[in-house]
């Protein structure tokens, strides 16, 4: 199976940033082959989970309306990694933020996984 591990969430004042960071790894053999997409959504309390930003394996990079232009995605494939850079931080993007890790080609078969989520406040 495949494991996603969230780091970098914490507390910011309105208009600062953060910088989220997202790994990928095969719990069983170790080995992943390919990701065909790695991305960022968000839930806020009493809110429905939202898509944030995703990149694929072809650097395709999509983002929500609510973050293009604040919030950058990035990757390291070497690493399995993906990167969420945030500014200008709003109140509003104060959420839990999940890593998904879709359709993750390892030794055992292919797997898609969420992480546990990193808490993200912004306060105004």
């Amino acid at each position: 199976q495949v494991q996603v591990a969230e780091s970098g969430g914490g507390l910011v004042q309105a208009g600062g940033s953060l910088r989220l960071a997202c790994a990928a790894s095969a719990a069983a053999s170790g080995v992943i082959f390919s990701i065909a997409a790695m991305g960022w959504y968000r839930q806020a309390p009493g809110q429905q989970r939202e898509f944030v930003a995703r990149v694929t394996r072809d650097g395709r990079i999509e983002y929500a309306d609510s973050v293009q232009g604040r919030f950058t995605i990035s990757r390291d494939s070497a690493k399995n990694t993906v990167y969420l850079q945030m500014h200008t931080l709003k109140p509003e993007d104060t959420a839990i933020y999940y890593c998904h890790a879709g359709r993750v080609a390892t030794g055992e078969g292919v797997f898609s996984a969420w992480g546990q989520g990193t808490q993200v406040t912004v306060s105004s």
